[in-house]
Order: C-alpha cells, then structure tokens, then sequence
C-alpha cells in the first residue's frame, strides 16, 4: 500500500508540472515571437562594406579624410531631416508636461498620479518625484481660468507681463527645459570599473552587500565620483529644447535676415523644411524623447521590446548617402551636381553666390530633390546634418573596421576642442565639395546654425 501511494505521488507532482522535461536543452520556451514592423517614415539600410573616405582630391588639403574599407551593419534611417513639425511635436510635449507638471501643484488629484495599480504610494524616481504626470486629463484652459490658484500657476509658464510685445501673451520659450538620462555604458563596460563579487552567502541564501564596483566614473559635471552601484553611470542633464532663431541673423552679417528669425519655425508655410537653430545636444535630446515616445506606447499596448532612436555614426551616414553606389563622389552618383537636362540636384550654393540658380534660396521643402539609390532624399545640400560622433582630424587610423565609431561625453569643463562633433552632407550655403558623400566637417555641440539640422536611425535587429 505505502508503494502504490508513492507511485501515485511521483506521478502526481510530474503531472501537475503540466509538461514533462526530457532533460534536453530546449532553451527557454515560451517566448514571444519578434516581428519588428517597419518604422513609419524611415527607410532600411542593409548591412555592408564599403571604403569610408575621399573619392576625389582633398581641396582644402585638410587632410582629415583617409580610405578606409569597414562594415555596417543593417540599420533604419529617416528618409528627410527631421522637420519643423515633427520637431515642434517634441516642443509641444514639453510645453505640456510643464503645464500638467504646474497644473499638479494646485490640482493633484486631476494631473498627478501618486499610487501604483495596487493603491500603494509611489517611490522617488530619478528626479527626486514620488509621482507620475496624469496624461489622460485634457487640459481645457478655458476652464482653467475660473480657477484664480490654476490660472496663477500656469501663468509661470508665460512672459511677464513686462517682457509682452504688443501685450500678447505668449510661451516663455527659455522655460522649455527637457530633463532627460541616459546610460553611459562606455564607462560601464571598462575594466577599471567593473563589478567585482567578494562576498560568497550559503546555498540558497542571499547576501545585502553581494559585491561593489571598482574604480571611478566622470559624471555629466565632469566631476571625477566614486561608483556608488548602477546610478552612477546614470547621466542626467537638462536642454532647453526651442530652435535658436535667432540664428538666421547671427549667422549673416550685413545681411537681411529677419522674416526668417521671425517665421521659420512656427509657421505652418515653413512646416516641411528642415528644422535648423538645433544644437547638437537637443538633437541627442530629441532621440532620447523619441525613444520613450516609442516605447511609452509599445509598453502600454503589452509590448516589452524597446527600440532606442539615435544620431547615426558618422561611418552610417556615409554608407547611407552612398546608397548602393560605392564608388560614387556624391548621393546620385557621377561627378557632376546637374542632370542631362541642366537642372541641379540639390539645394547648394552653385557658381559665384547665386543661390537661386538650384531652386532654393536658403532651405526648401525636404524631399524638393530626387532620393538616392535606396530612397534617402537630401542626403546632399539642404541643410548639413549631426552625427553622433565627436571629431577628430586623426579618427580614421584609429576608427575600428566593423560599426567604426569613436564618442565623447564633453563636460562643461572640456576644452571646446573635445566639444566638436561632425556634420555631414552640406547645405544650402555651402559649395559642391560640401556635398560629397566623404567630406566631413565639425561644429560644436551647443551651437545653433541656420544650416544644420539632422535625422535619426534606428538599430535593425538581426542579420540582413
């Protein structure tokens, strides 16, 4: 009897299991299957090798430019710049995390959410809040202005009454701050500052103190700090996130300007050209509110894989414009900037200051040109674009042959050399050597030009 009630144990627990295990290594089962949908306006870029570098003689003998034959692997790029309107959608979520963040101080039960799904009080986060923004409450500011203590606060976010032109009343653009934080995963993964396990529990026990870091990270200060565990290679910063129009004036001297300073961005004729007055660090910063734009609504609908948007390396921005062309000097290919029938091929600064002559005075329209080989519009002239690689005249003899890439996180405390990153493909101001898929250029991370914009990529997961 004690037998047969063992027997009928075993094979109750084996059953319960629900499934029997062969001992066989299966891998983990369960997962979800992976189907990456094709980003919306974005265009895939295989994976390849190609000769990074000049196709033609360095005019300006700048000698920054060497050949270079590495690989690339498959990735999804913007077909255009990033425009105005897609670039103010980004100015308008900040505009209204400001006002639901103002709006919480006097109405919290309508634009705060203190408690998890299970009723219990939230925990500090990364900025020091045991709270979230309520984005399901419409803001209706008509309404708001019955309310003496809402309409106070939201007027924090608006010019004072002082610094009103003609009395409007309008967005006080300097208060647009974006904080953002990211994972410095360079400083991670160095050997000096890996995690070192000392402390050994018993089998089945846990210990408080499993272990610590080594060595020491540079924080977004550029202070040296000890590593207190994984926070402290969370960075964290703050960019004002509104266009510098003004640099439509600053950038020409003598020269007028004005109706481009004073339009450019906020009008809906201008919704379609290039958004330019960005610093390279709002344009890291864009990426960032990008990224968690995606993944914001992927998590909600279920979804927990996350994609990341960045500013594509300076190797994929010329794999990119190159199409499927390698040999070729710029975008379409051949040695010339018009076609058979005379007529120009992107918007550049032609002859001797006619900017006319292509179609475009200063900007136009993204798209205005014909795309390259695998769909990419301006990818010459137009305007120049950030990439996310610092510069460097030596970079490439050091550059690695595979996915070449070479970053530094400049601190305010940097010598403005370590400052500068590189812009590629020329712009509407600038000659045809400007436009070749190899010349490379710098400009310094926070400074804003009337022609300089930028797009983003997006990793492609797998092998293709």
């Amino acid at each position: 009897m004690k037998k047969l009630l063992a027997i009928s144990l075993f094979l109750a627990i084996f059953s319960s299991c629900g499934k029997y295990y062969s001992g066989e290594l299966t891998g983990v089962e369960g997962r979800r299957k992976y189907f990456e949908p094709y980003p919306f306006g974005m265009v895939f870029v295989p994976q390849g090798s190609f000769n990074l570098g000049p196709a033609d003689q360095d005019v300006p003998f700048a000698q920054n430019t060497f050949s270079k034959t590495i690989t690339v692997e498959a990735f999804y790029m913007d077909e255009t710049e990033i425009t105005n309107n897609e670039y103010r959608q980004f100015v308008q979520w900040v505009t209204d995390s400001l006002l639901r963040e103002l709006l919480g101080g006097v109405l919290e039960e309508d634009f705060k959410v203190t408690t998890d799904e299970y009723g219990n009080e939230l925990e500090e986060d990364i900025y020091g809040r045991n709270y979230h923004l309520n984005w399901d409450t419409k803001i209706n500011m008509s309404k708001l202005s019955d309310n003496e203590d809402a309409r106070t606060a939201v007027d924090n976010l608006y010019y004072s009454k002082e610094d009103r032109f003609f009395g409007r009343k309008e967005i006080n653009v300097h208060k647009l701050n974006y904080r953002y934080f990211w994972l410095d995963l360079q400083q991670a993964a160095k050997k000096a500052n890996s995690y070192q396990n000392e402390f050994k529990p018993e089998v089945g026990q846990l210990s408080e103190e499993p272990g610590k870091y080594t060595g020491r990270v540079i924080n977004q200060e550029g202070n040296e700090i000890e590593i207190e565990g994984r926070r402290s290679f969370i960075l964290k910063d703050v960019v004002n996130v509104y266009p510098d129009t003004l640099c439509w004036i600053r950038d020409f001297t003598y020269s007028y300007n004005e109706p481009m300073a004073t339009m450019y961005f906020w009008h809906p004729s201008y919704d379609n050209y290039p958004v330019v007055g960005v610093t390279w660090k709002q344009a890291e910063a864009f990426c960032i509110w990008r990224t968690q734009l995606l993944n914001q609504a992927l998590v909600s609908d279920g979804d927990f894989f996350v994609q990341d948007y960045r500013l594509p390396s300076e190797s994929e921005w010329e794999f990119a414009a190159r199409g499927s062309l390698e040999n070729s000097m710029y975008p379409w290919g051949g040695v010339y900037t018009r076609n058979r029938d005379g007529c120009y091929l992107a918007n550049f600064k032609p002859l001797r200051g006619n900017y006319a002559y292509d179609g475009g005075v200063t900007t136009v329209a993204v798209g205005s040109y014909e795309p390259n080989e695998i769909g990419l519009y301006d990818m010459a002239g137009n305007v120049a674009e950030w990439t996310a690689n610092a510069y460097d005249e030596s970079g490439f003899f050091f550059y690695h042959d595979l996915n070449p890439d070479y970053k530094y996180n400049a601190t305010p405390q940097d010598n403005p050399v370590m400052k500068r990153k590189i812009i590629r493909g020329g712009s509407w101001k600038d000659i045809a050597y400007f436009l070749q898929v190899s010349t490379r250029t710098y400009e310094y991370q926070d400074t804003a030009t009337s022609f300089i914009g930028f797009r983003c990529v997006r990793s492609f997961l797998g092998n293709k």
